[in-house]
């Protein structure tokens, strides 16, 4: 439906102290005449009622349309009309989440239209909503002059590669934005070549995503300009590349020049065709000791040679990788006992997760064993040990470097670091691996502890 823009009731201009939002919304619809949304009015209740204290840091209103607490109710690009009155007039209200919300381009242009003007919101999410083209574009035009937002997630939205473009072409102007995901949004191989290209240049985005495009060439012609882009680029500290179609060959290409680079902290290689001989080439890169502290090869297929080489890398030539994830890899009992071997000599790397591979007996023993005896902590690998019958077998647990990105429980810590361990692994190095040491109590236990656990084993 093609936005029409309408005649609105004046809105008076006001600023409000935290304890007035709701009454704020309330009035606000009306001087607007629009009907009120109940979810909205809801959300600001709640906020109304938390301690004045906990705003004035800035405050992040949670609007998602997956944890909603009037069924039916999903944001509009009417309420983004209101919303955006709402963020005009209260300077605590820093970040917005609107995943999973019905705001088309039309909610796009409207927010656009903000970023332009002088605003105080720092974070916006609006994932997985109707976004397209168009309205990627007025947010890109608004982020070419905006001097406060520094996260924005668009992962979900099919802008396609015209989107891309203009989000690449933001960049060469914007001097603010730290973070941008675009991950499925269906870029092509053009706009993935143009970020390339301006993150040469760039020395303000820190981490990008850009997993999922729509690539039809086998050549892996994006991989390489990456790979380029991080022999120049300094200061990008996060590259999320899952299900890009990635071979070997592009493997070895970004560890060819990943060996020169000393900004990136983050390499997310998930869901690709890394084999045994793209693990080799990363083997070597570690071998570099740079100061990539965590690496994702998720959903690969490393196999046992793989696992192998990488654990010959880290047992004495790194010191600088603090997360490795080779879960669903195809791997065995002799590559995860490989990488238990490695675990005893290498004292950095604190975060190991192999659930969905084919543990054997002799690799659940030694699992067992690093977790008895602390050198792994239960919220920093995704396996717990239980014994049946005297025998030792590995359940799963959610933990893991990114479990609570596109959704998150209604209940409980939505930030908890064993769930989103990545987020704390990249900041000090000692000051995060204390934040993930909390209250760790050993459910790991002997045979004669008593501690049985109803998961099966693999």
């Amino acid at each position: 439906m093609e936005f029409e823009q309408e005649e609105e009731a004046p809105v008076r201009s006001r600023v409000t102290n935290p304890g007035q939002l709701a009454q704020l919304y309330l009035t606000t619809c009306s001087d607007s005449q629009r009907d009120y949304n109940p979810y909205i009015y809801e959300v600001t209740r709640e906020i109304d009622q938390l301690p004045p204290g906990t705003m004035y840091g800035g405050f992040t209103m949670n609007l998602s349309g997956s944890t909603q607490l009037v069924e039916g109710q999903k944001l509009t690009d009417d309420d983004v009309t209101i919303l955006v009155h709402l963020l005009r007039q209260n300077t605590y209200i820093t970040g917005l989440d609107l995943k999973y919300n019905n705001i088309t381009n039309c909610g796009a242009e409207l927010f656009g239209k903000m970023l332009l003007e002088s605003c105080t919101v720092t974070d916006l999410n609006l994932m997985c909503n109707d976004i397209g083209r168009n309205g990627a574009e007025w947010l890109a035009k608004g982020l070419q002059l905006n001097r406060s937002l520094k996260t924005l997630r668009m992962n979900g939205n099919k802008i396609g590669d015209a989107g891309g473009m203009h989000f690449a072409t933001m960049l060469q102007l914007n001097k603010t934005l730290e973070s941008l995901d675009l991950g499925d949004c269906d870029l092509e191989i053009q706009s993935l070549i143009a970020f390339a290209t301006v993150l040469n240049n760039n020395k303000t985005l820190k981490a990008l995503d850009v997993g999922r495009p729509i690539l039809y060439s086998i050549q892996e012609e994006a991989i390489v300009h990456l790979a380029y882009m991080l022999h120049v680029n300094q200061t990008l500290q996060e590259l999320h590349l899952a299900k890009m179609g990635m071979t070997n060959f592009g493997v070895e290409r970004l560890c060819e020049k990943l060996v020169q680079n000393q900004g990136l902290r983050l390499l997310d290689l998930r869901c690709n065709k890394i084999s045994s001989d793209g693990a080799k080439s990363l083997a070597e890169l570690l071998k570099h000791n740079t100061a990539l502290r965590i690496l994702d090869l998720a959903a690969n297929r490393i196999e046992d040679d793989g696992l192998v080489y990488i654990s010959e890398a880290i047992r004495y030539l790194n010191d600088q990788l603090l997360a490795l994830s080779v879960a669903r890899n195809n791997i065995s009992g002799i590559g995860l006992m490989a990488l238990a071997n490695a675990l005893k000599s290498n004292r950095t790397l604190s975060n190991v997760y192999i659930w969905g591979n084919n543990f054997d007996e002799s690799s659940c023993s030694d699992f067992a064993s690093l977790l008895k005896s602390g050198r792994l902590k239960p919220k920093r690998t995704d396996v717990s040990p239980y014994w049946i019958d005297g025998r030792v077998y590995l359940a799963e647990l959610a933990n893991g470097l990114q479990m609570n990105y596109y959704w998150a429980p209604p209940h409980g810590e939505k930030d908890d670091a064993a769930l989103n361990a990545s987020t704390y692994l990249l900041k000090d190095a000692h000051s995060s691996l204390s934040q993930i040491d909390i209250e760790e109590s050993t459910d790991v236990s002997s045979p004669e502890g008593g501690h049985y656990f109803s998961t099966s084993s693999f």
